[in-house]
């Protein structure tokens, strides 16, 4: 007797007994190619990691500068290969930690960060011309990047040998996670401003991490997430194009950023199908000639949404099923959650037992030995098939709707993830979809880990020293700076010049965000009843 009566994936792919000839169908020549080659079904590289490996990245930022730097340091000692920093969230929606709506949140969940002499201490003693850096900021992002060039020029580092990516991701914000600030224009011209800036001056850059992340992390379905991610990228590139940027110019610097989910074998197959569909994308929507441009080039972090604070130490086995789907997909980057997380932010144990399981998957599992080993699978195949046309469906949707700005403001991916997470939730209380220690296989004794925790007394130094800060710095040299960003925002030239004299003028996160919502004003959500 079967388990069950029907077995689907996540995005309601029906499964059937045994994939075979007669029920999978695809051509190596048009649906897969050689890796390195269009459409990039096998990968954007063709000897993918025999060259490299992928980037590993330890995602951490809390409280200080201070401890954080202290962290990245050891996470460097121990085999990390790039960092990827947290921001605490007043710095996330442009407060400094001083600002009354901050109270309670400063150095919680990321790192506090309100000025230059801040970002000096998260990176002091860190060569900026040798380590890449990701940072996870939207509203913000463009503050946050002119800050790290602040400090690459401190440490005598030409900008056109920084490395690293902003999350620059302002629509997944309206869609799933809230932290905006501005109205969708504005929050667009950062974008596209942001785009042509580095183009120039900081050509290393990758200028927009797309992220499908926070999409599945709000309960999406893995199709819904290609789907939703991709048609966010093509309002950037449509954005970028019509403020006159060619497309082969800043393209080839756009990355992504997904999730990988429990589901191994549709985790593959779903990063494989967001590859070359984005590819046909680019070559056949926007007539990219750059074979740079038609890459889908991805971070890939594990499932945050999947951790359980029951019996957390099995975290560490769904974390490993996670991070081997995104190599088995070709990933280029990958954070490996703590298991406490579920819990806190993870203790330094975590954080060191996360990175090595990347690296046995690297240096002990073969997995990274040959390309695309799942090529050819009847099941990957098919799989990969089935979730590139149900996104095709959705995107067809979303452009008959008149583009991803209108569907957001029409509610509906945000209803279409809505729905997905609560058909999920059904089904785990019903007990048709198993959490291991949470609805099966419970235990009666409590675990007990030893877990982070913030010292309170973090809120009132970070305070203090950003109170002396606006003391001792030249108010003239600041004001002015302020009040060129103001006439820029209100015109039209490039705001980034802008915001790099601001913060090297020890300008704070809080006073450039708050100068700018002067002009541009803040985004609230509609709410239907």
């Amino acid at each position: 007797m079967e388990r069950r009566e029907k077995f689907q994936t996540s995005s309601g792919i029906e499964l059937p007994n045994d994939f075979n000839p007669d029920n999978s169908h695809f051509d190596y020549e048009t649906d897969l190619g050689n890796a390195g080659e269009f459409p990039y079904t096998r990968g954007v590289r063709p000897n993918m990691y025999r060259g490299r490996f992928w980037t590993m990245r330890q995602y951490a930022g809390f409280a200080t500068a201070e401890e954080s730097n202290a962290r990245y340091k050891y996470l460097l000692a121990h085999g990390t290969t790039g960092l990827s920093v947290a921001f605490d969230l007043p710095t996330q929606i442009g407060l400094d930690s001083d600002d009354a709506l901050a109270a309670g949140e400063v150095g919680k969940v990321g790192v506090a960060i309100d000025s230059l002499e801040d970002m000096l201490r998260l990176f002091d003693e860190i060569p900026l011309d040798t380590v890449s850096t990701s940072m996870t900021i939207n509203a913000t992002a463009s503050t946050l990047l002119c800050l790290y060039l602040a400090v690459a020029r401190k440490q005598n580092v030409s900008f056109d040998r920084v490395q690293g990516t902003i999350q620059n991701d302002i629509l997944k914000e309206y869609i799933a996670r809230g932290t905006y600030i501005y109205p969708p224009k504005p929050s667009l011209r950062l974008i596209t401003d942001t785009f042509a800036f580095c183009q120039t001056e900081v050509p290393n850059w990758n200028t927009i991490s797309i992220s499908g992340y926070h999409i599945r992390e709000a309960g999406s379905t893995a199709a819904q997430e290609i789907a939703f991610t991709l048609a966010d990228g093509i309002a950037y590139v449509q954005a970028a194009t019509d403020v006159g940027l060619r497309v082969d110019d800043f393209a080839p610097r756009l990355s992504f950023f997904f999730n990988s989910h429990n589901n191994l074998l549709e985790e593959i197959a779903k990063f494989r199908a967001a590859r070359r569909l984005w590819a046909r994308i680019m070559k056949d929507r926007f007539g990219a000639k750059n074979p740079k441009s038609l890459m889908l080039r991805f971070h890939t972090q594990t499932a945050g949404s999947t951790l359980t604070a029951q019996q957390p130490e099995v975290n560490v086995v769904r974390t490993t099923i996670q991070a081997l789907a995104a190599v088995l997909g070709g990933t280029q980057s990958l954070h490996t959650n703590g298991m406490d997380e579920a819990l806190s932010l993870p203790t330094e144990t975590a954080a060191r037992i996360a990175l090595r399981t990347q690296q046995v998957i690297a240096h002990e599992s073969g997995v990274a030995d040959t390309v695309d080993p799942f090529a050819g699978s009847y099941a990957i195949e098919e799989l990969t098939n089935g979730l590139e046309q149900k996104a095709v469906d959705y995107i067809n949707k979303i452009d008959e709707m008149g583009g991803m700005l209108k569907a957001i403001e029409n509610g509906f991916p945000q209803r279409e993830i809505q729905e997905a997470a609560f058909k999920y939730q059904k089904a785990v209380e019903k007990n048709d979809a198993v959490v291991v220690g949470v609805n099966k296989f419970q235990t009666e004794e409590d675990t007990t880990i030893p877990i982070h925790k913030v010292d309170e007394k973090i809120e009132r130094g970070q305070v203090e020293r950003l109170r002396a800060l606006r003391e001792k710095r030249d108010f003239t040299k600041a004001e002015n700076a302020l009040t060129k960003l103001e006439e820029a925002a209100r015109g039209t030239e490039n705001i980034l010049p802008k915001i790099l004299d601001c913060v090297e003028n020890y300008v704070t996160v809080g006073e450039i965000s708050h100068k700018l919502r002067k002009v541009w004003g803040e985004y609230h959500e509609a709410v239907t009843v």
